[in-house]
C-alpha cells in the first residue's frame, strides 16, 4: 500500500521530467496495458516498481487529469519557507514570481512552466488563497515544478517587505499602472507580483511593492489572464538579462 505522503504526476512529459530531475523520490510507475512508445520513461524508471494497469485504473489514479497512459506516484515536491529559500539563493541577478490569489490550478501550473523555462529562481505563493499543488497543476506545468523552487508564505505583504530588505525590487502588475513593462529596468534582483484575474493584486500587497507596471495592449480585449501576463513579464526579464538568444532550442 502506497504511503499517504505522495503526489500523483500524470502525463508523459510531466512523468518523464519528474523521473529525470530526481528532485524527489519516485515511488511507483503505472502504465496502461495498451500504452506504447514509452522507452524513455521506462529507462528513467529503471530503479522503481512498474505496474501495468487498465484504462479504468489509470483514470482513477490520475484524479480526472489526462494521463496519456502514464501515471507516477512520487514523494511530494519540496516547499520552502521564504527564510530558507533566501539562504539558498544569494544570486545578485535573479527573478522570482509572486502569486497573489491565483487559485486556478491551470494558471498556477502554466506560470510555473514559464518561470522554469525562463530561468526564474522560484515561485512564491500564500498559504491561503492559492492553488494547491495538485495533479492538474503539475500537468499544466509540464514538468516545470521539478526545476523550480516552490515557496510558501503565511503573509504575502510581509513576504514582499522581507524580499525588499534582501535587495529585491518588486513590481506588481495592474491594468491601470502608469509604467509600461518595456520602460522598467528588470535587471538585478526582481520579483514580479501577479494577481488574481478577478481582483488583481490586493491593496496591502500593492502598497508594499516598489512600483506598479502594466502590459500595453492594442486590441479590443483589455486584459490578459494571469499565466499570459507572467509569461510576458518573464520573457521581458530574460530579454533584458541576456539580450537576443540564438541557437537551437533557445526560442521563447
Amino acid at each position: 500500500m502506497a504511503s499517504h505522503r505522495s503526489e500523483i504526476v500524470a502525463g508523459r512529459l510531466p512523468v518523464l521530467v519528474c523521473l529525470r530531475a530526481r528532485r524527489r523520490r519516485a515511488q511507483r510507475l503505472y502504465i496502461g496495458d495498451r500504452s506504447k512508445d514509452l522507452a524513455d520513461i521506462l529507462e528513467s524508471a529503471a530503479d522503481i516498481p512498474v505496474e501495468r494497469v487498465d484504462q479504468k485504473q489509470l483514470d482513477a489514479l490520475s484524479l480526472g487529469v489526462k494521463h496519456q497512459g502514464v501515471v507516477l506516484r512520487a514523494a511530494p515536491l519540496p516547499i520552502f519557507s521564504l527564510e530558507d529559500w533566501l539562504q539558498r539563493h544569494a544570486e545578485p541577478d535573479q527573478a522570482l514570481v509572486i502569486l497573489d490569489g491565483v487559485e486556478d490550478p491551470q494558471n498556477f501550473g502554466a506560470i510555473a512552466r514559464s518561470a522554469a523555462a525562463c530561468g526564474a529562481s522560484g515561485l512564491l505563493f500564500a498559504k491561503d488563497r492559492a492553488s494547491p499543488i495538485t495533479t492538474a497543476a503539475m500537468k499544466a506545468a509540464a514538468g516545470g515544478m521539478e526545476h523550480l523552487d516552490l515557496i510558501q508564505a503565511t503573509n504575502l505583504a510581509r513576504a514582499v517587505a522581507q524580499l525588499k530588505e534582501q535587495g529585491f525590487w518588486t513590481a506588481a502588475f495592474a491594468e491601470d499602472a502608469s509604467k509600461a513593462i518595456w520602460d522598467v529596468d528588470f535587471t538585478g534582483r526582481i520579483a514580479f507580483i501577479i494577481g488574481n484575474e478577478g481582483v488583481g493584486v490586493r491593496r496591502l500587497v500593492k502598497e508594499r511593492a516598489d512600483y506598479m507596471v502594466r502590459i500595453p495592449l492594442a486590441g479590443a480585449i483589455s486584459s490578459l489572464n494571469a499565466s499570459v501576463s507572467a509569461g510576458i513579464a518573464l520573457a521581458e526579464w530574460l530579454r533584458q538579462r541576456h539580450g537576443r538568444v540564438d541557437g537551437p532550442n533557445k526560442g521563447l
